[in-house]
């Protein structure tokens, strides 16, 4: 446990002395709630269809924004392999008395961390600016779906760190990922409407699997047995992104 605290621990320096990275983090994912939820919320006017309920646009939208935070600082973290690996930290690191598993732990517990401050004020953001109904009772697993997110997105995108050495490589297929993960997926509008072939695709991303049981978790609107086969499929995702994780990291080097 002493080599994951310091994993940790040498995070959190990081993190400190880079306020703008701390910023975008912590504001972000509340700019995008009060900027495009505010406006998506006017233009639909009525509200969306989910799932059979009429919500509005702010109410559904919430869902995507955690798991769309979920997402991004996952990219930021697994980012951070690359700078390690440029000023030579990162191969140092492989050197020292710790597992592969404990390494990729610690960082990942940091990130989980900032997610409780980042989903604290995303969530007071919505209750008290937007008037956005959020199940109170459901809060506790609600944060716990946000870190399982960053989890399994960090260890999934550490895979794609490990294998890519080139820096631009890897910021193309994040890129190109994040755009055709985000709109097939139910991050932004349902998925009641849309054609078939596209819904299928949509049910085959776990981010769509993440998504939903967020959604399903803060606001109520979701079928309860498909949340559950959902949040397994997002599960058995984090467990093997972790155990393909510590295979490429056993070979990073």
């Amino acid at each position: 446990m002493k080599n994951v605290l310091a994993v940790v621990y040498r995070d959190a320096l990081i993190r400190l002395t880079s306020l703008m990275w701390l910023f975008f983090d912590m504001a972000v994912p509340l700019l995008y709630l009060l900027m495009f939820g505010v406006g998506f919320n006017r233009a639909v006017g009525m509200g969306v269809i989910s799932n059979g309920v009429s919500v509005s646009y702010n109410d559904f939208f919430l869902a995507g924004v955690l798991s769309m935070s979920c997402f991004g600082s996952a990219i930021n973290q697994a980012y951070g392999f690359f700078v390690d690996r440029d000023n030579g930290i990162f191969y140092e690191f492989l050197t020292y008395p710790m597992t592969r598993g404990e390494f990729l732990f610690g960082k990942m517990i940091f990130q989980c961390a900032m997610s409780l401050v980042q989903t604290a004020l995303t969530v007071t953001a919505a209750v008290f600016l937007l008037h956005i109904k959020i199940s109170l009772p459901m809060l506790p697993l609600t944060v716990l779906a946000v870190m399982a997110g960053i989890a399994g997105w960090f260890f999934a995108l550490s895979v794609v760190a490990f294998k890519i050495r080139r820096n631009d490589t890897f910021n193309t297929f994040i890129n190109v990922a994040y755009f055709v993960l985000m709109f097939v997926s139910s991050m932004f509008y349902p998925l009641d409407a849309i054609p078939v072939w596209l819904k299928f695709i949509s049910y085959a991303n776990p981010l769509t699997w993440h998504t939903d049981v967020l959604r399903y978790l803060t606001i109520g609107v979701g079928n309860q047995q498909t949340i559950l086969l959902e949040a397994a499929g997002f599960t058995i995702f984090l467990i093997a992104s972790f155990l393909f994780a510590q295979q490429a990291l056993k070979k990073a080097a």
